[in-house]
């Protein structure tokens, strides 16, 4: 399911052409649940999620994921273990001390372990994949540590855009709790409640939601993803002020979209009409070799264009072809909650998304440039329901959430018009095909004018 939610996103990024920022902190609700089994824990400031961890931040929570925080504790108190840093403070001791001794972990140099030094993605990515059983120079190479991550199914690139944070560092350490161990027998979490490392009523509510999750994940494991056949209903409410004034407006849009991914080949057919207040608005567009082709109709009127969108494919590519070896559970940290229940012979997945999806929805768009100058949108929570049956076959996704976005819109007089627009979506997809039966056919492009989206955001 993933390969095909990423095209969809990407899809809806490429033609709404919306620039999201992120808040600093994403991941707050993560970093209590880590909290609560005493994986993670704050300072006197607080979680200080919106800071760079340090590499003494990094040796403590490597040790608690090996489950081995009171092993080293005692051995150290005993003279059992040590290590040769002189820069490492007498709290942070033990754990690099186990780390030292184990061979998990060097320091920069003989006597300085580089305990304030900012510990980077790589170097993280790289702790977790040995917590997890895996062994750098023999079943990855450093070098290679985060797609080798993006592999085993708990680390995703578009999650984390920017400087490596303590925020990103409790999304990452969350997602490889449910990672499957090396050797595929348990999970990392799982493992460390039954080692007796973390409490088993702490870790409950979090063994429930993983495990929920991983149900859901392998239920459409089998799934042939690669090509879509979709109609899709939505109802939007829109409240736009702009100049001192406000107008609601709702709407309502039906359509259909036909994605397929043959290798770095992402081709499309998206067809919409939208209505509000007596106005119909029909949509076509098609994406073939890098360019998208939209045609538009309103009111007797039709305007053909086109524009590139190679570097915005190029910068997702990897992600919707990437080669799955373990049970996938990156996005796990963005979700706030994941639920199932059974309807019929159906089982209904229901998961609310948080803050962390702007993150996410800002590294895809990053990737366009100046051309989103001007706009500033951000998603509030997202409620997903996915209803999938028997086989495993992904029948229909409901989706309801909040969006608002902020416009600075140049006007010809040269004063600029500031724009504030919320809006209520209710959308359902229904899947009609997945699969070799999904066939995109094209029109002529002849005639279709080469328009940047930058052009296209500012005449809308």
């Amino acid at each position: 399911m993933k390969r095909f939610l990423t095209l969809l996103f990407t899809t809806l990024l490429l033609t709404a052409v919306l620039c999201v920022t992120a808040s600093a902190s994403d991941y707050d609700t993560v970093a209590q649940d880590l909290s609560a089994i005493g994986m993670f824990r704050g300072t006197a400031n607080g979680f200080e999620l919106d800071r760079a961890p340090t590499r003494s931040e990094a040796a403590i929570m490597l040790v608690r994921l090996y489950g081995a925080e009171e092993k080293a504790k005692t051995a150290y108190e005993a003279g059992e273990i040590s290590h040769p840093f002189t820069d490492v403070s007498e709290f942070t001791s033990p754990y690099v001390a186990w780390l030292y001794t184990n061979g998990i972990t060097n320091g920069f140099t003989e006597t300085t372990f580089g305990s304030q030094r900012a510990c980077t993605v790589q170097n993280y990515v790289t702790f977790l994949l040995r917590a997890l059983g895996y062994k750098d120079g023999t079943d990855f190479q450093y070098a290679d540590a985060l797609t080798f991550a993006q592999e085993k199914g708990f680390y995703e690139p578009v999650m984390f855009p920017g400087a490596f944070l303590r925020d990103d560092l409790a999304a990452v350490t969350y997602q490889a709790l449910a990672a499957d161990m090396a050797g595929g027998k348990t999970y990392l979490l799982d493992s460390l409640v039954k080692s007796g490392a973390i409490d088993a009523k702490a870790a409950q509510p979090m063994t429930e939601k993983i495990k929920t999750y991983r149900a859901m994940m392998a239920t459409t494991k089998t799934m042939d993803e690669n090509a879509m056949d979709v109609d899709m209903d939505v109802k939007m409410d829109m409240t736009m002020t702009a100049a001192g004034e406000t107008m609601t407006m709702p709407s309502v849009m039906k359509g259909n979209m036909k994605m397929l991914a043959d290798g770095d080949n992402v081709q499309m057919s998206y067809t919409t009409t939208t209505e509000a207040q007596g106005i119909a608005v029909k949509v076509d567009m098609w994406m073939k070799d890098g360019w998208v082709y939209m045609s538009t109709a309103a009111g007797g009127e039709e305007m053909k264009v086109k524009y590139s969108v190679e570097d915005q494919l190029a910068a997702v590519k990897d992600l919707a072809g990437m080669n799955m070896s373990a049970m996938d559970v990156s996005g796990l940290a963005m979700l706030e909650s994941v639920s199932s229940k059974k309807a019929g012979a159906n089982t209904e997945y229901t998961i609310v998304i948080g803050e962390g999806m702007n993150s996410m929805l800002e590294s895809v768009t990053g990737a366009m440039g100046t051309e989103t100058d001007g706009m500033d949108m951000r998603f509030g929570k997202i409620t997903a329901t996915y209803t999938v049956d028997s086989r495993g076959i992904l029948k229909k996704i409901n989706m309801v959430f909040d969006a608002s976005m902020k416009m600075e819109l140049p006007m010809e007089d040269g004063t600029v018009l500031s724009m504030d627009t919320a809006y209520a979506y209710d959308m359902t997809m229904t899947v009609n095909a997945t699969g070799k039966s999904v066939k995109v056919t094209f029109p002529d492009f002849s005639g279709y004018q080469e328009m940047d989206p930058g052009q296209m955001a500012a005449a809308a």
